[in-house]
């Protein structure tokens, strides 16, 4: 990804950081069209084939929902995922970069917050569970991989009411976006509809239910507002009866 550093000039002008923004030229850019209902079993299956396996991949979706959902149900399935999104606590987010630096997630479910200005290393695989509604938010996006004039691939989903956005992407960035072609010997759909679809279903079932019993990531119950009332309890003990009103 090519672009001017973001600040002010000496005397408080501005510039436009994303004047110079650009899609590296050895970015292999791709879309997959599916039905909304079947993509995370269209995900699962295109993260474990032969040449994906192995990959360091970041998701992108739209909204912290769909990550923390997201992230739960790849678990489910035994995939090595970590979440990066704006309602994690700084320290979560500090370990989450943590674990995908060290490769002990392979894969980073992510808001647009680790879109720019993070120090991600080497990624191989960036995958668009939704289309970014700013056609610069996509740019950012798919600058995650092919660094350094090192290869890499971004894969958008899509569905039928995409087709203006990926427009409006394709317009920014200069670029078609390339129909996806399965790999030798792998056939995409067919693993989806014969193998993956039901037991997918099936694990998104039981993390939305582990999302609404308020577990994290970890299978752990949170304890946000539980430490609240703590913290809040310990200052009213603290209290002074001469302080108080009879």
């Amino acid at each position: 990804m090519f672009s001017a550093p973001c600040g002010p000039y000496a005397g408080g002008l501005t510039y436009d950081c994303t004047a110079r923004l650009a899609t590296p030229p050895s970015l292999s850019q791709k879309y997959l069209l599916l039905v909304p209902h079947t993509r995370e079993a269209y995900l699962h299956t295109l993260l474990t084939t032969p040449l994906n396996e192995n990959k360091s991949v970041i998701i992108f979706t739209n909204r912290t929902h769909t990550a923390n959902l997201l992230t739960h149900t790849l678990k489910q399935l035994s995939h090595r995922v970590t979440p990066l999104h704006s309602e994690l606590p700084q320290r979560e987010r500090i370990d989450s970069l943590g674990r995908f630096r060290a490769e002990a997630a392979r894969i980073l479910v992510a808001t647009d917050v680790a879109s720019r200005g993070l120090d991600i290393p080497m990624v191989e695989l960036v995958v668009n569970f939704d289309v970014p509604r700013d056609p610069d938010d996509y740019v950012h996006r798919v600058g995650r991989t092919a660094r350094a004039g090192r290869g890499g691939e971004a894969i958008t989903f899509i569905t039928q009411h995409d087709i203006l956005l990926i427009e409006a992407i394709e317009k920014r960035t200069g670029r078609k976006l390339e129909k996806y072609i399965d790999e030798p010997g792998v056939s995409l759909e067919g693993r989806v509809v014969r193998e993956m679809l039901q037991e997918v279903s099936e694990k998104k079932r039981a993390a939305v239910m582990a999302v609404e019993e308020g577990k994290n990531e970890y299978g752990k119950r949170k304890r946000k507002l539980q430490d609240k009332a703590n913290k809040l309890g310990r200052k009213r003990r603290k209290v002074p009866p001469s302080s108080r009103v009879p």
